[in-house]
């Protein structure tokens, strides 16, 4: 019997389509997978808001020099906050916006307010300019910078 291991293909090496519709089916399932991804990054975006912890970038000098510009720090929700601690909050003369700031825990006014103020007050806008921060407009409590890699770590309370 002849060694048929080395013969040369009687057939072309292109997968044959089995059935006339198997391509359509395949783009059909690659949209239905595209659409799921789709539809799974959008709730999952809607899940990552009610997560406990946020992620936020800092932008002003104003916490210098414990937070610098570019630093990334991850923010507790929800957290009541203590003199000492520091915070993310919505700019207060501008709530409605995307505008936060990163401040220092101060203390508490009459009230709900909260007092907050940078750690570099020459070029802080804080409490002494817009008064005390509504409890409403507190994110959190900063707890963790995560970059840039050689200054991680946690954020502790006091100057």
């Amino acid at each position: 019997m002849a060694d048929r291991s080395r013969a040369p293909l009687d057939r072309p090496l292109r997968p044959r389509l089995e059935h006339p519709w198997r391509l359509l089916r395949l783009a059909l399932l690659a949209v239905s997978v595209l659409l799921s991804v789709v539809v799974f990054a959008a709730r999952w975006r809607t899940f990552l808001a009610w997560l406990p912890v946020a992620r936020f970038a800092v932008a002003d000098t104003s916490m210098q020099p414990t937070l610098r510009p570019g630093d990334r720090v991850l923010v507790l929700r929800w957290a009541r906050p203590r003199p000492g601690d520091v915070v993310v909050l919505r700019d207060p003369e501008q709530p409605k916006t995307a505008v936060f700031l990163a401040k220092r825990a101060a203390g508490r006014a009459a009230g709900d307010g909260l007092v907050v103020a940078g750690d570099n007050p020459n070029v802080s806008r804080d409490s002494r300019h817009f008064g005390p921060v509504p409890r409403h407009l507190v994110l959190g409590c900063v707890i963790w910078r995560y970059l840039p890699a050689d200054r991680r770590g946690r954020i502790g309370r006091g100057r």
